[in-house]
């Protein structure tokens, strides 16, 4: 359905991009004069006639200089949020505009989190969770990034709330995909991920798949 989908995005949204950026400006004009705590942020909601999500979900991008210790204040700083979407169109909206992983450069990441949960070990959410990784050659990372977020717009996982998000990372010798849940001591659950993220990825039946605790990362 995502794919069908990717194509009904009847372009209103381009021809109001001119007039949009204008009222954007005045817009930012008036937020900033506005005294902080009275801006309340809008809630994402499905546009009219537009395919909700289960979930809202927000789009992260993170990259940093190679050698560089990273404390998690300053990993804090590094991460920028692009923006959230609550339906499918909203999500080929972002995606469309966005490089593909395989065409990132240098030490980057992109992030796609359950609205609310910050990419990071420490958000509620993930602190007692872990994740799966997947090392991929160079050349793997946009079709595999794909597949496993669609996979997880569209629920393919069947482990209830479990999900927090999911991450590509692009380094030098090769790239790494991972999806993070909540629950790392649950076994049926981290079970029924890997298995779902061999179908949706269609990887080579030898492909080391790692679950790694957050705790275990943390040290």
């Amino acid at each position: 359905s995502f794919t069908r989908l990717k194509d009904d995005d009847s372009g209103d949204h381009d021809q109001n991009e001119e007039n949009n950026t204008q009222k954007d400006s005045e817009k930012e004009k008036n937020d900033r004069e506005k005294p902080q705590s009275t801006t309340k942020r809008k809630a994402v909601v499905p546009g009219p006639a537009e395919h909700p999500l289960q979930y809202n979900y927000t789009f992260w991008y993170s990259r940093r200089t190679p050698g560089r210790p990273t404390s998690s204040q300053s990993y804090e700083q590094n991460i920028k949020q692009i923006g959230t979407f609550a339906s499918v169109e909203q999500f080929w909206r972002f995606y469309s505009h966005m490089v593909r992983p395989g065409d990132l450069t240098g030490h980057s990441d992109f992030h796609l989190f359950k609205e609310g949960i910050k990419p990071m070990w420490e958000d509620d959410a993930n602190k007692n969770g872990g994740k799966w990784i997947i090392r991929l050659r160079k050349g793997l990372a946009s079709r595999c990034w794909e597949n496993l977020i669609l996979a997880m717009l569209g629920e393919q996982f069947m482990v209830g709330e479990e999900i927090c998000g999911a991450v590509v990372s692009v380094r030098f010798q090769e790239d790494i995909i991972s999806i993070w849940n909540k629950t790392a001591s649950d076994q049926a659950t981290t079970a029924r991920i890997r298995d779902t993220l061999r179908r949706v990825l269609n990887l080579p039946p030898n492909t080391i798949m790692e679950y790694k605790t957050h705790t275990d990362s943390i040290k």
